[in-house]
C-alpha cells in the first residue's frame, strides 16, 4: 500500500484566533500546553489578511496584529508544536462571505501581486525558524474549477508564482497547497512544485456538515453511517477509501500529504460522529496522513463544543468532549 512519506503525520487542530475579519489574534497559550500534554504536535492557524492591514490598504501593515501572529508561533515552538500559517482570507478570494473582495486573486494581476507580497512578508519575517517547526498554507479551500472565477490554468499559476515569490526569501520554508474542490481534489499538476498538498475529512458532507446553515445543511436527510448522504449518493467506509486512495497517489510521487481539516458540526448524533471519524483516521493513517481537526474550540472540537447529546467533563472551566479527545489520540 503506498503511504505519504515526506511529511510527519503530523495530528493537531485548527485555532481559530485569525479567522476572521473581525478576529483578536489573542491565542491561549493554555490550548498549546494542553494540546501537547494531550500528545498533538500540529497546529494550522486559518488567518483573515485584513487583520494585519490598515485603512483597508492591502500593503499598509499593522505591526501589533502581527506580533501576534509572532506570539502563535512561539508558543508552537515552546510547546513543541509545528504552527501551520493559512490565508483563509487572501487578496481576492476566501470561501468566507463575511467580505467581498475588491478584486479575483485567481485573474487579477493586482490581486496575486498583493498575495505574493503579504507572502513575502512573512516568509522573510520568519526566515531562520526551522522547517520542522512552522509552514506556510498558502489559501484556504480554492473552489472547484469554473471559467468566470478561476481556472485549473489559474490556480496553477497563482500558486507557482506564490511558491516561487516565497523562496525568493525563504528557499527551504515548507510550503503547502490545500486541493482543488474546497480542498477535495488533489493537483498532480503541482507534484513537481516540491510543495506538499492538504486534503479534507468532510465527506460526507450529510455528516460532517448536517443542519449547518453556511452549506444548506438543513436540508440534508437524518446522518447515518454507514449510509452518509453526499449530493444524492450515499457513502461507506469503501466509499470513504476511494475517495482518499486518489491522495495516497499523490503521495506515491513523492507529495507529501496533509488533511488540514476535518470533523464534523454539534448536531450530528455524537455515536455517527465518532464511528464516522474512527474509519476517517483509520484510512488516513493507513496512507500515513496526519490531521487537524476543525476546531479545538468550538462546534466540531473537544472543547466547548455545546453538542445536546455528549456528558461533558470539566476541563479547567472548558467543557470536554473525553470520548472525542480519546478516539483522536487513538490515531
Amino acid at each position: 500500500m503506498p503511504s505519504q512519506t515526506i511529511l510527519p503525520r503530523w495530528r493537531g487542530f485548527n485555532l481559530l484566533e485569525f479567522f476572521t475579519i473581525k478576529s483578536s489574534g489573542d491565542v491561549q497559550e493554555d490550548d498549546f500546553r494542553w494540546m501537547a500534554d494531550w500528545g498533538f504536535n500540529f497546529v494550522r492557524l486559518p488567518m483573515c489578511y485584513t487583520l494585519w492591514i490598515e485603512d483597508d490598504h492591502p500593503r499598509k501593515t499593522h505591526e501589533p496584529m502581527l506580533r501576534k501572529v509572532d506570539r502563535a508561533v512561539e508558543l508552537g515552538r515552546r510547546y513543541g508544536i509545528h504552527v501551520c500559517l493559512n490565508f483563509h482570507r487572501a487578496p481576492g478570494f476566501s470561501v468566507n462571505p463575511e467580505r467581498t473582495e475588491p478584486y479575483n486573486l485567481w485573474q487579477d494581476q493586482a490581486a496575486l501581486d498583493d498575495f505574493c507580497f503579504h507572502w513575502r512578508l512573512f516568509a522573510g519575517r520568519y526566515r531562520g525558524i526551522p522547517t520542522e517547526q512552522l509552514s506556510f498554507n498558502l489559501v484556504n479551500e480554492p473552489i472547484a474549477p469554473r471559467p468566470d472565477i478561476m481556472t485549473r490554468e489559474d490556480h496553477e499559476r497563482v500558486m507557482r508564482t506564490t511558491v516561487a515569490a516565497i523562496r525568493e526569501i525563504d528557499p527551504i520554508r515548507l510550503i503547502i497547497l490545500d486541493g482543488l474542490s474546497w480542498g477535495n481534489w488533489p493537483c498532480p499538476e503541482l507534484a513537481n512544485l516540491g510543495v506538499a498538498q492538504s486534503c479534507r475529512a468532510y465527506l460526507p458532507m450529510g455528516i460532517s456538515h448536517y443542519k449547518a446553515s453556511w452549506v444548506n445543511g438543513e436540508t440534508y436527510p437524518q446522518p447515518q453511517w454507514p449510509g452518509g448522504w453526499n449530493n444524492g449518493e450515499y457513502w461507506n467506509r469503501d466509499r470513504l477509501a476511494a475517495h482518499y486512495q486518489q491522495w495516497a497517489d499523490l503521495a506515491a510521487q513523492g507529495v507529501g500529504v496533509h488533511c488540514g481539516e476535518g470533523g464534523a458540526f454539534i448536531h450530528t448524533p455524537h455515536d455517527i460522529v465518532l464511528r464516522w471519524l474512527r474509519d476517517v483516521l483509520a484510512i488516513l493513517r493507513s496512507y500515513n496522513i496526519g490531521y487537524a481537526l476543525w476546531n479545538l474550540r468550538g462546534g466540531f472540537g473537544i472543547l466547548d463544543s455545546d453538542r445536546a447529546d455528549v456528558t461533558y467533563e470539566d476541563w479547567h472551566g472548558h467543557k470536554l468532549d473525553r470520548q472525542l479527545l480519546n478516539l483522536l489520540q487513538a490515531f
